[in-house]
Protein backbone atom coordinates (compact mmCIF):
# COMPACT_ATOMS: atom_id res chain seq x y z
CA UNK A 1 0.00 0.00 0.00
CA UNK A 2 1.12 3.56 -0.84
CA UNK A 3 2.43 5.32 2.05
CA UNK A 4 2.24 9.52 2.72
CA UNK A 5 6.23 9.36 2.18
CA UNK A 6 5.27 8.05 -1.79
CA UNK A 7 2.86 10.68 -2.09
CA UNK A 8 5.20 12.95 -0.41
CA UNK A 9 7.74 12.32 -2.82
CA UNK A 10 5.29 11.75 -6.02
CA UNK A 11 4.37 15.43 -5.47
CA UNK A 12 7.73 16.99 -4.14
CA UNK A 13 6.73 18.33 -1.07
CA UNK A 14 6.52 17.31 2.58
CA UNK A 15 4.71 14.57 4.31
CA UNK A 16 3.22 17.58 6.70
CA UNK A 17 2.21 19.38 3.84
CA UNK A 18 -0.12 16.15 2.08
CA UNK A 19 -1.16 15.83 5.45
CA UNK A 20 -2.23 19.65 5.34
CA UNK A 21 -3.26 19.21 1.83
CA UNK A 22 -5.23 16.22 1.91
CA UNK A 23 -6.87 17.77 5.14
CA UNK A 24 -8.32 20.57 3.13
CA UNK A 25 -6.44 22.87 5.24
CA UNK A 26 -6.94 26.74 3.66
CA UNK A 27 -2.96 27.30 4.64
CA UNK A 28 -2.19 25.29 1.40
CA UNK A 29 -1.42 26.94 -2.05
CA UNK A 30 -4.26 25.47 -4.45
CA UNK A 31 -1.91 24.69 -7.18
CA UNK A 32 0.20 23.08 -4.69
CA UNK A 33 -2.60 21.32 -2.92
CA UNK A 34 -3.97 20.35 -6.12
CA UNK A 35 -0.80 18.57 -7.41
CA UNK A 36 -0.72 16.67 -3.76
CA UNK A 37 -4.66 15.22 -4.67
CA UNK A 38 -3.11 14.24 -8.38
CA UNK A 39 -0.14 12.31 -6.67
CA UNK A 40 -2.33 10.54 -4.15
CA UNK A 41 -4.63 9.57 -6.75
CA UNK A 42 -1.82 8.14 -9.26
CA UNK A 43 -0.47 6.34 -6.76
CA UNK A 44 -3.56 4.96 -5.30
CA UNK A 45 -3.29 5.98 -1.46
CA UNK A 46 -5.96 6.27 0.85
CA UNK A 47 -5.12 7.44 3.55
CA UNK A 48 -5.62 5.63 7.57
CA UNK A 49 -9.36 7.31 8.37
CA UNK A 50 -9.47 5.89 11.84
CA UNK A 51 -5.55 7.11 12.59
CA UNK A 52 -6.96 10.83 11.34
CA UNK A 53 -10.20 10.38 13.19
CA UNK A 54 -8.40 10.09 16.40
CA UNK A 55 -6.24 13.32 15.23
CA UNK A 56 -9.14 14.88 14.96
CA UNK A 57 -10.90 13.52 17.93
CA UNK A 58 -13.33 12.12 16.19
CA UNK A 59 -14.60 8.19 16.64
CA UNK A 60 -14.28 5.42 13.85
CA UNK A 61 -17.93 4.90 13.62
CA UNK A 62 -20.30 6.09 10.75
CA UNK A 63 -23.65 6.96 12.30
CA UNK A 64 -26.19 4.99 9.11
CA UNK A 65 -30.06 6.98 9.27
CA UNK A 66 -32.41 4.68 7.67
CA UNK A 67 -36.11 5.59 7.72
CA UNK A 68 -37.56 2.38 8.27
CA UNK A 69 -35.63 -0.56 10.50
CA UNK A 70 -38.66 -3.22 9.60
CA UNK A 71 -38.29 -2.61 6.00
CA UNK A 72 -35.87 -5.62 4.62
CA UNK A 73 -34.83 -2.59 1.79
CA UNK A 74 -33.62 -0.38 4.79
CA UNK A 75 -32.02 -3.52 6.45
CA UNK A 76 -30.24 -4.67 2.90
CA UNK A 77 -28.91 -1.21 2.46
CA UNK A 78 -27.17 -1.09 6.47
CA UNK A 79 -25.67 -4.80 5.62
CA UNK A 80 -24.02 -2.93 2.38
CA UNK A 81 -22.70 0.18 4.43
CA UNK A 82 -21.31 -1.80 7.37
CA UNK A 83 -19.55 -4.60 5.14
CA UNK A 84 -17.44 -1.61 3.72
CA UNK A 85 -16.70 -0.01 6.63
CA UNK A 86 -15.57 -2.99 9.41
CA UNK A 87 -13.36 -3.52 5.88
CA UNK A 88 -11.27 -0.22 6.74
CA UNK A 89 -11.90 -0.43 10.62
CA UNK A 90 -15.16 1.61 11.01
CA UNK A 91 -18.04 0.71 13.11
CA UNK A 92 -21.66 1.61 11.98
CA UNK A 93 -24.34 2.54 14.56
CA UNK A 94 -27.79 2.19 13.39
CA UNK A 95 -30.61 5.02 13.68
CA UNK A 96 -34.39 4.66 13.23
CA UNK A 97 -35.88 7.90 12.26
CA UNK A 98 -39.23 6.10 11.79
CA UNK A 99 -39.99 8.91 8.57
CA UNK A 100 -39.83 11.49 11.69
CA UNK A 101 -38.09 14.55 10.72
CA UNK A 102 -38.13 14.86 14.84
CA UNK A 103 -36.48 11.75 15.25
CA UNK A 104 -33.75 12.26 12.30
CA UNK A 105 -32.78 15.72 13.52
CA UNK A 106 -32.03 14.51 17.10
CA UNK A 107 -30.36 11.48 16.21
CA UNK A 108 -28.23 14.10 14.02
CA UNK A 109 -27.77 15.90 17.16
CA UNK A 110 -26.46 12.81 18.88
CA UNK A 111 -24.01 12.17 15.90
CA UNK A 112 -22.70 15.83 16.47
CA UNK A 113 -22.11 15.27 19.98
CA UNK A 114 -20.70 11.66 19.56
CA UNK A 115 -18.11 13.05 17.42
CA UNK A 116 -18.91 10.32 14.35
CA UNK A 117 -16.53 10.10 11.53
CA UNK A 118 -19.58 10.97 9.05
CA UNK A 119 -22.88 10.52 8.36
CA UNK A 120 -24.95 7.54 5.89
CA UNK A 121 -29.11 9.17 5.84
CA UNK A 122 -32.26 8.34 3.84
CA UNK A 123 -34.06 12.38 4.38
CA UNK A 124 -37.10 11.53 6.15
CA UNK A 125 -38.86 14.63 3.91
CA UNK A 126 -39.17 18.00 2.54
CA UNK A 127 -36.92 19.45 5.04
CA UNK A 128 -33.49 18.01 6.60
CA UNK A 129 -30.91 19.46 8.85
CA UNK A 130 -27.75 18.36 7.74
CA UNK A 131 -26.42 21.97 8.07
CA UNK A 132 -25.34 21.45 10.59
CA UNK A 133 -23.10 18.47 9.87
CA UNK A 134 -21.79 20.92 6.61
CA UNK A 135 -20.89 23.69 9.32
CA UNK A 136 -18.94 21.20 11.87
CA UNK A 137 -17.24 19.57 8.59
CA UNK A 138 -18.77 15.73 9.30
CA UNK A 139 -18.80 13.72 6.23
CA UNK A 140 -22.33 12.63 5.51
CA UNK A 141 -24.33 10.68 1.91
CA UNK A 142 -27.88 10.61 0.93
CA UNK A 143 -29.27 7.12 -0.12
CA UNK A 144 -32.33 6.04 -1.52
CA UNK A 145 -33.78 10.02 -1.18
CA UNK A 146 -31.65 13.46 -2.18
CA UNK A 147 -31.25 15.61 0.92
CA UNK A 148 -33.71 19.02 -0.16
CA UNK A 149 -31.83 21.72 -1.58
CA UNK A 150 -28.27 20.08 -1.08
CA UNK A 151 -25.84 19.52 -3.29
CA UNK A 152 -24.35 15.98 -1.41
CA UNK A 153 -22.88 12.86 -2.22
CA UNK A 154 -26.11 11.03 -2.86
CA UNK A 155 -27.29 7.20 -4.10
CA UNK A 156 -30.55 7.11 -5.84
CA UNK A 157 -32.42 4.56 -7.79
CA UNK A 158 -34.43 5.90 -10.78
CA UNK A 159 -37.66 4.86 -9.56
CA UNK A 160 -39.39 6.58 -11.68
CA UNK A 161 -38.75 4.51 -14.90
CA UNK A 162 -39.00 1.25 -13.02
CA UNK A 163 -42.62 2.77 -11.92
CA UNK A 164 -43.31 3.07 -15.25
CA UNK A 165 -42.07 -0.17 -16.34
CA UNK A 166 -43.73 -1.80 -13.76
CA UNK A 167 -47.54 -0.29 -14.54
CA UNK A 168 -46.31 -0.62 -18.67
CA UNK A 169 -46.11 -4.61 -17.56
CA UNK A 170 -49.61 -4.68 -16.18
CA UNK A 171 -51.11 -2.80 -19.30
CA UNK A 172 -49.39 -5.32 -21.27
CA UNK A 173 -51.10 -8.11 -19.37
CA UNK A 174 -54.30 -6.91 -19.87
CA UNK A 175 -55.57 -5.11 -16.45
CA UNK A 176 -57.87 -2.20 -17.16
CA UNK A 177 -58.37 -0.08 -14.29
CA UNK A 178 -54.92 -0.06 -12.91
CA UNK A 179 -54.28 2.04 -9.60
CA UNK A 180 -51.56 3.09 -7.41
CA UNK A 181 -51.05 3.11 -3.72
CA UNK A 182 -47.82 5.27 -3.33
CA UNK A 183 -46.21 7.13 0.33
CA UNK A 184 -46.51 10.85 1.64
CA UNK A 185 -46.44 13.70 -0.79
CA UNK A 186 -43.11 15.56 -0.86
CA UNK A 187 -41.20 12.30 -0.28
CA UNK A 188 -39.61 11.74 -3.04
CA UNK A 189 -39.29 8.03 -3.87
CA UNK A 190 -43.29 8.49 -3.38
CA UNK A 191 -43.57 11.06 -5.69
CA UNK A 192 -41.21 9.31 -8.02
CA UNK A 193 -43.11 5.96 -8.48
CA UNK A 194 -46.80 8.12 -8.40
CA UNK A 195 -45.09 10.05 -11.50
CA UNK A 196 -43.97 6.97 -13.38
CA UNK A 197 -47.39 5.29 -12.91
CA UNK A 198 -48.96 8.43 -14.59
CA UNK A 199 -46.24 8.24 -17.30
CA UNK A 200 -47.47 5.02 -18.07
CA UNK A 201 -50.86 5.18 -17.92
CA UNK A 202 -50.80 8.72 -19.94
CA UNK A 203 -49.04 6.50 -22.98
CA UNK A 204 -51.19 3.49 -22.81
CA UNK A 205 -54.12 6.72 -22.68
CA UNK A 206 -55.45 5.38 -19.86
CA UNK A 207 -56.96 7.38 -16.56
CA UNK A 208 -55.31 8.12 -13.41
CA UNK A 209 -57.89 8.35 -10.76
CA UNK A 210 -57.20 5.67 -8.56
CA UNK A 211 -55.06 6.59 -6.28
CA UNK A 212 -54.22 6.89 -2.73
CA UNK A 213 -51.92 8.37 -0.85
CA UNK A 214 -50.41 7.02 3.00
CA UNK A 215 -47.89 6.18 5.14
CA UNK A 216 -45.20 3.87 4.11
CA UNK A 217 -47.17 1.44 6.37
CA UNK A 218 -48.64 -1.95 6.22
CA UNK A 219 -52.13 -0.01 8.10
CA UNK A 220 -52.17 2.85 5.77
CA UNK A 221 -51.76 0.44 2.28
CA UNK A 222 -54.47 -1.21 4.24
CA UNK A 223 -56.63 1.48 4.43
CA UNK A 224 -56.04 2.46 0.93
CA UNK A 225 -56.53 -0.81 -0.40
CA UNK A 226 -60.17 -1.10 1.13
CA UNK A 227 -61.24 2.26 0.00
CA UNK A 228 -60.17 1.32 -3.53
CA UNK A 229 -61.72 -1.72 -3.70
CA UNK A 230 -65.02 -0.35 -2.63
CA UNK A 231 -65.20 2.33 -5.51
CA UNK A 232 -68.00 1.59 -7.64
CA UNK A 233 -65.15 1.12 -10.48
CA UNK A 234 -62.63 -0.89 -8.59
CA UNK A 235 -59.31 -1.36 -9.62
CA UNK A 236 -58.24 -4.67 -11.34
CA UNK A 237 -54.67 -4.18 -10.69
CA UNK A 238 -52.56 -2.10 -8.34
CA UNK A 239 -49.07 -0.61 -8.38
CA UNK A 240 -47.99 -0.51 -4.78
CA UNK A 241 -44.65 1.76 -3.88
CA UNK A 242 -43.01 -0.67 -1.09
CA UNK A 243 -43.04 -4.23 0.37
CA UNK A 244 -44.49 -3.21 3.45
CA UNK A 245 -47.69 -1.45 1.83
CA UNK A 246 -47.88 -4.63 -0.22
CA UNK A 247 -48.85 -6.56 3.26
CA UNK A 248 -51.80 -4.17 3.55
CA UNK A 249 -52.71 -4.94 0.16
CA UNK A 250 -52.73 -8.74 0.58
CA UNK A 251 -54.39 -8.35 3.69
CA UNK A 252 -57.24 -5.91 2.58
CA UNK A 253 -57.74 -8.72 -0.88
CA UNK A 254 -58.12 -11.48 1.62
CA UNK A 255 -60.81 -9.87 3.73
CA UNK A 256 -62.66 -9.44 0.48
CA UNK A 257 -61.88 -12.57 -0.78
CA UNK A 258 -59.96 -11.91 -3.88
CA UNK A 259 -57.12 -13.71 -5.34
CA UNK A 260 -53.66 -11.65 -6.36
CA UNK A 261 -53.52 -11.96 -10.08
CA UNK A 262 -56.91 -13.82 -11.25
CA UNK A 263 -58.57 -10.73 -9.49
CA UNK A 264 -56.42 -7.80 -8.54
CA UNK A 265 -52.92 -7.38 -10.49
CA UNK A 266 -50.24 -6.61 -8.20
CA UNK A 267 -46.70 -5.46 -8.25
CA UNK A 268 -44.97 -3.73 -5.56
CA UNK A 269 -41.70 -2.71 -5.41
CA UNK A 270 -38.51 -4.26 -3.59
CA UNK A 271 -38.26 -8.11 -3.41
CA UNK A 272 -38.34 -8.63 0.34
CA UNK A 273 -37.66 -12.14 1.22
CA UNK A 274 -41.37 -13.69 1.29
CA UNK A 275 -42.22 -12.12 -1.72
CA UNK A 276 -42.31 -15.74 -3.48
CA UNK A 277 -43.51 -17.21 -0.50
CA UNK A 278 -47.39 -16.18 -0.87
CA UNK A 279 -49.79 -17.66 -3.15
CA UNK A 280 -49.59 -16.34 -5.94
CA UNK A 281 -45.65 -15.60 -5.64
CA UNK A 282 -45.75 -11.12 -5.70
CA UNK A 283 -44.02 -9.44 -8.83
CA UNK A 284 -41.71 -7.13 -7.46
CA UNK A 285 -39.47 -3.94 -8.78
CA UNK A 286 -36.20 -5.19 -7.62
CA UNK A 287 -33.72 -2.27 -6.15
CA UNK A 288 -30.10 -2.69 -5.51
CA UNK A 289 -30.38 -2.28 -1.50
CA UNK A 290 -27.03 -4.02 -0.87
CA UNK A 291 -25.09 -2.33 -3.61
CA UNK A 292 -26.82 1.11 -2.54
CA UNK A 293 -25.50 0.78 0.60
CA UNK A 294 -22.23 -0.57 -0.13
CA UNK A 295 -21.93 2.33 -2.97
CA UNK A 296 -22.78 4.96 -0.22
CA UNK A 297 -20.22 4.16 2.30
CA UNK A 298 -16.81 3.87 -0.21
CA UNK A 299 -18.47 7.85 -1.29
CA UNK A 300 -18.13 8.59 2.78
CA UNK A 301 -15.11 7.11 3.33
CA UNK A 302 -14.16 9.49 0.16
CA UNK A 303 -15.72 12.51 1.53
CA UNK A 304 -13.75 11.77 5.14
CA UNK A 305 -10.56 11.45 3.30
CA UNK A 306 -11.18 14.63 1.35
CA UNK A 307 -14.36 17.40 2.45
CA UNK A 308 -13.16 19.47 -0.69
CA UNK A 309 -13.56 16.90 -3.20
CA UNK A 310 -16.88 17.84 -5.45
CA UNK A 311 -20.08 15.83 -4.78
CA UNK A 312 -20.74 12.39 -6.49
CA UNK A 313 -24.57 11.55 -7.60
CA UNK A 314 -24.82 7.59 -8.16
CA UNK A 315 -28.15 6.62 -9.82
CA UNK A 316 -28.33 2.99 -9.83
CA UNK A 317 -31.16 1.03 -11.62
CA UNK A 318 -33.88 -0.97 -10.53
CA UNK A 319 -35.63 -4.23 -12.58
CA UNK A 320 -38.97 -5.84 -12.65
CA UNK A 321 -39.23 -9.84 -11.52
CA UNK A 322 -42.46 -11.16 -13.36
CA UNK A 323 -44.30 -13.69 -10.91
CA UNK A 324 -47.90 -14.50 -11.04
CA UNK A 325 -49.75 -11.73 -8.69
CA UNK A 326 -49.27 -9.52 -12.08
CA UNK A 327 -50.30 -12.82 -14.46
CA UNK A 328 -54.40 -12.74 -15.01
CA UNK A 329 -55.94 -16.31 -15.24
CA UNK A 330 -55.97 -17.53 -18.43
CA UNK A 331 -54.10 -14.37 -19.92
CA UNK A 332 -50.92 -14.81 -22.38
CA UNK A 333 -48.29 -12.09 -23.59
CA UNK A 334 -47.52 -14.09 -26.62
Amino acid sequence: MPTISDVAARAGVSTATVSRALNGKPTVDPELAERVRTAAAELGYQPNGPARNLRRQEAAVVALIISDVENPFFTAIARGVEDVAHEVGYSVVLCNSDESAEKENRYLDIAIQERVAGVILSPSGSTTSVAKLAGRGTAYVAVDRPLPGQDSDVVLVDTRLAAREATAHLVAQGYERIGCITGPTGVRTADDRLAGYRDALKAAKRRTRLVRRTEYKAAGAHRAALDLLSQPEPPDALLIANNAMAVGVLQALRERGLRAGSDVGLVAFDDAPWAELVDPPLSVVAQPAYEIGAVAARLLLARIADNTRPATATTLGARLIERASSQPAGFSSA
